[in-house]
């Protein structure tokens, strides 16, 4: 359009010159006077070219609003013995589990363990499972055991805390004392002490909650039975709590507690057993052993103490198990240790984390041309199930062991216990019930 317009004028311009031309010979002074009208003519037509632009030019379309996309979360991938996945908004995962592998035995009188006893190797524990943390201060734990083609929940829980308190839904350890609240990965022998077992530690599913501070830390819940043994008619329930004073003295930490434990099968038909194995796994063979006893609500009570300083390391617990039973009679069962411990590498100490014991972190592992982390640890172990006219036994025990982590997430362990026993509730062929026996064991373990 806008060239068709310049052409057009231009044209008319051109030919109105000739045509005056021919009519006249022009003066100088026409001549000039016409340049004049040219010149302003030109003038009109590139101020109608540009106004012919402005009206021509299409309007600078509008930015178009586009619905905004939320940027996706950054995600961390880092490694605690197993890939940990962060993301920016809060969210965790991270796999989780442990293998045990036991060599272990047992020598006793003649007609004690028979074929249930000697050397034998099994899996101790295969766990796997997963945790990690939900926006909002939640976190989570999912996990079982595996061994010996058996699944059996270990802790399944959901917990939420963004302080210092933290309430949990699930199962889990009822707070009984230090070597129990202790993971197995890090106690400082094969087996707990005999008393965690003999009076039933277990986990068990129910609410609970956690304040935890500088120096002090409570525990409380209300539980019923282990995920394996809820029924429709096991109505069980526990009231359970822990007291820890956990003061730290420079480089020395102090670790003081109590815990009181009260159940109630309700259950007029039920029974309880209190028995434990002598510091190995591989055989069934319990040398004390109270047998069924019927069960009105048993209640226990506990007492703990640890001190950490340097390499060296101090721990004792003791406990009383109340049972009272239908038929009137009220026995009370005690279990306790003391232990001594030292970790002999230079620089490497045992971890003390919440309440409990935890990793020893080798300093020069093996992987850095060092030799690991070694430690040795001395305890005497004692059960009685002797009271109120139950003769359960007593069983007396001197253990040494000694680990080695060559990195952080392996660990091998060996144990030797000298086991006195009164009163045992199977006896030798000639008839005896007093009498000693000798375990070991080695374990070999890894966990991520």
């Amino acid at each position: 359009m806008r060239h068709a317009l310049t052409a057009a004028l231009l044209a008319t311009s051109m030919f109105s010159l000739p045509a005056a031309a021919h009519a006249q010979a022009m003066t100088a002074e026409e001549a000039a006077q016409l340049r004049a009208e040219l010149a302003a003519l030109k003038a009109q037509v590139q101020m109608l070219e540009t106004r012919l632009d402005a009206a021509t030019t299409p309007p600078t379309p509008a930015p178009v609003s586009t619905p905004s996309v939320a940027a996706k979360p950054a995600t961390e991938i880092g490694w605690k013995g197993a890939p940990e996945i962060k993301a920016a908004d809060g969210w965790s995962f991270k796999p989780r589990g442990r293998v045990q592998v036991d060599l272990a035995g047992i020598d006793t009188p003649a007609g004690v363990t028979g074929v249930r006893g000697g050397t034998a190797i099994e899996f101790r524990r295969v766990y796997l499972g997963v945790d990690g943390k939900i926006p909002g201060g939640f976190a989570y734990r999912v996990e079982a055991d595996l061994a010996n083609g058996e699944v059996e929940l270990t802790d399944v829980y959901l917990s939420y805390g963004r302080g210092p308190v933290t309430v949990t839904a699930g199962q889990i350890k009822p707070f009984w004392g230090l070597d129990d609240m202790t993971s197995d990965l890090f106690t400082s022998f094969m087996e707990r002490a005999a008393f965690v077992q003999a009076f039933g530690f277990e986990r068990r599913v129910g609410l609970s909650a956690q304040y935890k501070g500088k120096a002090l830390l409570l525990q409380g819940g209300v539980f019923g039975d282990n995920a394996a043994d809820l029924t429709d008619s096991n109505h069980s329930l526990s009231i359970d709590g822990r007291a820890v004073f956990m003061p730290k003295l420079g480089d020395t930490q102090l670790h003081l507690g109590g815990s009181v434990h009260w159940r109630d099968p309700h259950d007029p038909a039920a029974l309880g057993r209190y028995r434990a194995r002598p510091f190995i796994h591989t055989t069934d063979v319990r040398l004390v052993d109270t047998g069924l006893l019927d069960v009105a609500s048993e209640l226990g009570t506990g007492a703990e103490g640890a001190v950490l300083a340097g390499p060296f390391h101090a721990a004792g617990e003791a406990y009383w198990h109340r049972v009272r039973r239908i038929g009137g009679t009220t026995p009370t069962f005690f279990g306790g240790y003391a232990e001594l411990g030292m970790v002999l590498t230079l620089g490497d100490a045992r971890g003390y984390k919440d309440g409990a014991f935890d990793r020893l972190k080798p300093s020069r592992p093996i992987t850095a041309g060092g030799p690991g982390a070694f430690e040795i640890n001395a305890r005497y172990d004692h059960l009685d199930l002797n009271s109120a006219g139950i003769r359960g036994g007593r069983q007396q025990a001197a253990l040494i062991g000694l680990v080695w982590a060559p990195i952080e997430y392996i660990r091998i362990t060996a144990n030797y216990g000298k086991l006195w026993i009164d009163d045992a509730r199977i006896a030798t062929t000639t008839g005896e019930r007093d009498y000693t026996a000798d375990t070991f064991g080695l374990r070999t373990q890894i966990d991520f």
